[in-house]
This record gives structure tokens, sequence and C-alpha cells, in this order.
């Protein structure tokens, strides 16, 4: 019994790793309709930047936070301006995949001119610490991070549900064009959830680097587990990602450590289209999921 207690607890922290990365992929979507391929690539800027700051001035990876949220926010938000916005009018919506795929395959190629190939680590300052809760185990990281995935996730339901620009933001996920006639600039509004979005990934590169090496291939390991978790939890929907992380991350420990690790990515998968081919919008899905946020 406790075996299996410590393995639901990997898989519920390990959820909580993958809603902190999604999240804000889920934002985007739900709001500005691009599916952002270079998510993962702001991750791995993310996690560069907290390992210069922490090995650079010395402070808590933790503490990185400050500078790495407000720059991955301006980052996406000139990413928005700059290389998606143009092409939003653009009638093939591959075009903006396509440029989103460019901007990741520019930044990996960028990272490899600056930092090489080579592995570095962000120094753990204790986060690596194992706590002994009852018959389990678990890294004091790994608790931060499930808390601040939890938090993130309430914080943003309240943001668009409860602020004025919160409604602005759902009114032109609604529609558009009716939110542009009431006075709304959708532009701006998909400029801010860009920018907000991948705050968001700067939040978790700063939880996410003191435990995980960084390298300029790291975003992929997560970006992809991020896509299934969006679309399992329901396109747009933040709530419904932290659920699918949950359902993931629980799936993948059971998986790794009853069948074994070789075989949990297809578990996983598998699991994931037997749930789409019996309910096609996800979990907690919707046509337009961001729209009906509880005021």
């Amino acid at each position: 019994m406790d075996t299996f207690l410590q393995v639901l607890v990997n898989g519920i922290m390990l959820g909580g790793l993958f809603t902190i990365v999604a999240i804000g992929l889920t934002l985007i979507f739900g709001i500005v309709k691009v599916i952002n391929f270079a998510h993962g690539e702001f991750l791995m800027v993310g996690m560069y930047l907290a390992y210069l700051l922490t090995v650079g001035l010395g402070v808590h990876p933790y503490v990185t936070v400050v500078a790495l949220a407000p720059a991955l926010f301006v980052l996406g938000a000139l990413a928005q301006r700059f290389i998606i916005q143009p092409l939003l009018a653009a009638r093939d919506e591959h075009v903006q995949i396509f440029a989103t795929v460019g901007l990741s395959t520019a930044l990996i190629n960028l990272a490899l001119m600056v930092f090489g190939a080579d592995i570095v680590n962000t120094p753990s300052s204790g986060l690596r610490t194992p706590l002994e809760i009852g018959p389990v185990r678990v890294l004091i990281g790994q608790i931060c991070i499930l808390v601040t995935a939890v938090v993130a996730v309430i914080g943003l339901q309240l943001f668009l549900g409860r602020t004025n620009t919160g409604r602005a933001i759902r009114a032109v996920a609604q529609n558009r064009t009716a939110a542009q006639l009431m006075g709304i600039n959708a532009n701006r509004m998909h400029i801010l959830t860009f920018g907000i979005g991948t705050a968001c990934v700067g939040v978790a590169a700063a939880l996410v680097a003191p435990l995980y090496p960084t390298s300029p291939n790291i975003g992929t390991y997560f970006v992809l587990t991020a896509f299934v978790v969006v679309v399992l939890g329901g396109l747009g929907s933040i709530p419904g990602a932290l659920l699918g992380a949950m359902v993931i991350g629980v799936v993948d420990a059971m998986s790794g450590f009853y069948i074994g690790s070789d075989l949990r990515e297809a578990v996983v998968f598998g699991m994931f289209l037997v749930i789409l081919i019996l309910r096609p919008s996800g979990l907690l899905g919707s046509r337009s999921t961001l729209s009906h946020v509880s005021p």
C-alpha cells in the first residue's frame, strides 16, 4: 500500500509540473486561437535566464521569478505583435503555425550559439531535499511546483472572471468582431494574453530549473506533454489543464512503475486517444471555453 501511495503522489507531483507548463499554452490558444509551438522554447529561455541569474548573482532560484516573469511577458508580447499578429488575417491558418515553428527553431539555434550543446545545472538550493509526509517522500521543489500550479489556475480564473480586463479578454475569445464594436481593442488583448501566457512560462522556468538540467532542447520534452494536457483537458480550459495534467501525471507514474518505463508513453498516449474518441472536446472543453468562465 505504501508503494502505491508513493507512486500516486509521484504522479500528482508530476501533474503539478505539467500544469505549470501547460496553463500559459491553453490561455494563448483560448484567446488568440494560435497553437504556439515555440512555447517550450520560451520555457528553455527562461531556464537559461534562471541559471545565469542564480549563478551570476548568487540568488535563490525562486527569486529569479521577479525578473523572469516580466522578461518572458515582454518576449511573448513582442512575438505576438511582430510575428503572429501580422499573420492573423492570413487565409491559411497554417501560416501562423509555421511562424511559431520557425520561432522555435530560431530560439533553439540561438541557444546553441550562445551556450553550446552542453547541459547546465541550476543550483538546487535545497529544493531537491526529500520531505517525508507519512509513508511517502516528496521533494520540496515538487511541493512548491504543485502549490504554485494550483494558485496560478485559481488566479487566472479569478482574473478572467472578476476583472474588467479579464472580461474584455473573454469577450474577444467569444466574438472578436462584436468585442471590437463594443470598443475593445482586440489586438491589444491578444498581445496582453500572449504576454501573460509566456509570463506563466517564466514562473514555470524559475520553478523547474533547479530540478531539471537545462539544454537547448529541454523545451521539447515539456511542450509535447503540455500539448497532450491542453487537448485532454479541453482546448482553452484552464481548470481543464489542471485536470488533464493530473490525469497524465498519475497515468505516467503508474504505468512507468507497474508496466515499465519503456511503455509508459504508449500507455499515456493510448489513454489520451481513447478519451478523445469518447469526448473529442476534452474533459472540460467546449466550443469557446474561456468565454464561459464564471464571473
